[in-house]
């Protein structure tokens, strides 16, 4: 069993507050969507993911879990491929000024990051949010120096769950798969630390994600990442 030395994180609902930061985002993407319609911006919201009973999104969702890319597919079926591309243009625009710009920490997650750098894991992010939007997430919130690189949907070939982003950033880092721990809120964050042979999946349900959804696939269920160091110390 290798010694882990770098550690991968999902974003949303791993490092910042899901629901908080992209509620009104989503909202206010689906009511453009929709021209403005609150009946038809709704229904773009439920099968993108939106349980309105719980007031939150569902764990492994579109919103929860997919691309800009995904999102826009979803809710913009019979565009063509040009208007598509122009829509995601304007959506990675908006995803990253208003989500990038003003996100929501979780508890802790500033500190607990500071101290696994200090420790020195090399550390990186793997989201299916925009790159730039994940940078300036990472900017606003003052941890951008924490981290060796940042992988969004667009900066590989292809997103969550490929293994596309483990291999770039063993590549930056020269370690090894075995080496590299992979930690998030959703499935596709640990379909993605198996495909890519990662050294430990860990999930966390400080996102979407459940015990029940997420456990079978995990070598380790914690509340946060503040949890994170006390898991790696006993691993040794």
């Amino acid at each position: 069993m290798a010694r882990i030395k770098g550690i991968l994180f999902d974003k949303d609902g791993t490092l910042i507050d899901f629901d908080r930061t992209w509620f009104a985002i989503a909202d206010h993407m689906a009511l453009k969507a929709a021209n403005g319609a609150r009946e038809e911006a709704d229904r773009l919201l439920a099968i993108a993911g939106y349980d309105f009973a719980a007031k939150r999104f569902q764990a492994d969702s579109v919103f929860a879990a997919g691309t800009n890319a995904d999102i826009i597919a979803l809710w913009y079926p019979h565009q063509t491929d040009a208007e598509r591309m122009a829509t995601l243009d304007e959506c990675n625009r908006f995803t990253s000024e208003n989500g990038g710009g003003k996100p929501h920490p979780l508890n802790g997650i500033k500190e607990t990051l500071t101290a696994l750098h200090g420790s020195g894991y090399r550390l990186g992010v793997a989201t299916n949010d925009s790159t730039t939007g994940a940078e300036r997430t990472l900017s606003s919130l003052g941890m951008a120096q924490l981290f060796d690189a940042v992988y969004g949907y667009d900066a590989v070939a292809n997103p969550k769950p490929a293994a596309d982003t483990i291999r770039a950033f063993c590549d930056l880092t020269g370690l090894k798969p075995a080496e590299v721990a992979m930690v998030g809120d959703n499935r596709h964050d640990l379909v993605m630390a198996r495909n890519g042979d990662c050294g430990l999946a860990v999930a966390v349900l400080s996102g979407t994600g459940t015990r029940e959804t997420l456990a079978p696939m995990a070598d380790a269920v914690i509340g946060s990442v503040v949890e994170l160091p006390a898991l790696l110390a006993e691993r040794g």
